[in-house]
């Protein structure tokens, strides 16, 4: 698939100014509700569907599938980070009108090394097409342990993150407002959301080692990789809010999640044996994601 380049600027361009509204829209901290939550992530979801339609219409139904094969891999796996960002905001006691203000600048971050590991995967599988298999087999023991540990939790208080954050990093007590960083006294010291923030960050760089090798299975076009996986990504902010206070009902949506790891890891490492069609990858993919959400909801 060749992509001109001014093709590469004009999306970076509409997901800047997206993000740039979606800053102006929530600059007074406020406690977003459900309804305000849902209009987002109906926003993020018909771009990004609305994007996969052009591919679809400019280069056809293969390149059309392979980039809602990967955004539907990349957002469903996309619903695990809420779950942990709901656990991150409650042991922290983030009051909930700044947990917007975390969440914009941990997907504009994660923007940026999702960036960063798409292009080196791109250059690793150029380089070292084996590298595929490593991939398959990652992903493979992912889903398992994701499926042998869904009803655990991050343990936030032996977190190696937060011990060397308060270790190296002078800090206050308490919130203050919005603020990441305050002075006092003359001196600059970090404030407890800041701690919030790189946790959230850190833990969005481990679910994107996971993450994008999965999308590598249904694609390795890098526009694809890129697109897929960062118009997916865009809309997590609002998908928590709509989706933190009915978490703990999806109690089967890991299954499925680690049912798809597993899928997607299968289908790469027997790639040589066998190649599964991409069509039929969405289908699969849908199908343990409908299963474990119908489940969830059957037993709720």
């Amino acid at each position: 698939m060749v992509v001109p380049l001014w093709a590469w600027f004009a999306v970076v361009g509409v997901i800047l100014v997206m993000l740039a509204v979606d800053l102006v829209a929530h600059r007074n901290a406020h406690v977003v509700s459900v309804r305000e939550a849902g209009i987002w992530t109906a926003v993020w979801v018909a771009l990004g569907v609305a994007f996969g339609g052009l591919l679809w219409a400019v280069y056809g139904s293969e390149i059309g599938a392979q980039y809602f094969a990967g955004y539907v891999i990349e957002k469903s796996l996309a619903v695990d980070n809420v779950f942990v960002f709901a656990i991150i905001f409650t042991w922290f006691a983030v009051p909930r009108e700044y947990q917007h203000r975390v969440l914009f600048f941990g997907v504009l971050g994660a923007l940026v090394f999702r960036a960063i590991f798409i292009a080196a995967g791109s250059v690793l599988i150029a380089s070292f097409a084996w590298i595929l298999y490593i991939f398959g087999a990652l992903l493979v023991y992912t889903g398992w342990r994701m499926a042998r540990t869904r009803d655990s939790h991050i343990d936030l208080e032996s977190s190696r993150t937060v011990r060397i954050f308060k270790r190296l990093v002078p800090m206050t007590d308490e919130y203050d407002g919005q603020k990441f960083v305050v002075r006092r006294a003359g001196k600059l010291l970090a404030t407890p959301l800041l701690l919030v923030l790189v946790v959230v960050e850190v833990t969005d760089i481990v679910f994107a080692i996971d993450s994008i090798p999965a999308i590598y299975a249904v694609t390795s076009d890098p526009f694809l990789v890129f697109t897929s996986n960062i118009f997916a990504i865009l809309g997590l902010r609002s998908l928590y809010f709509l989706l933190a206070g009915v978490v703990d009902q999806f109690r089967y949506l890991k299954v499925g999640l680690a049912g798809v790891l597993l899928f997607v890891g299968a289908k790469m490492t027997l790639v040589d044996v066998y190649k599964v069609p991409v069509g039929l990858s969405l289908g699969v993919i849908g199908l343990l994601l409908a299963g474990s959400i119908g489940a969830s909801l059957w037993v709720a």
